[in-house]
């Protein structure tokens, strides 16, 4: 089961975020593919938060939208 996005208030953040597991689960992609991408400066930005990695919404939306086909006329 999915762990609950962090929430601002426990972080002092603007906006929500997500773990390596809920990206992971989000695609449906092994844990160890997100690791895989964040060391070869692929996907989303990521963010570390002492030993933790964390995805700002904001951010894996954009990366999504930069990743969308071109409109097929």
């Amino acid at each position: 089961m999915s762990q609950p996005a962090v929430s601002k208030q426990e972080i002092g953040f603007g906006g929500e975020l997500h773990t390596v597991q809920q990206l992971a689960a989000r695609y449906g992609i092994p844990v160890q593919t997100v690791y895989v991408w964040r060391m070869q400066h692929k996907g989303p930005r990521s963010m570390k938060l002492g030993k933790r990695v964390f995805y700002r919404m904001e951010d894996i939306l954009a990366w999504e939208e930069s990743n969308l086909e071109p409109k097929s006329a």
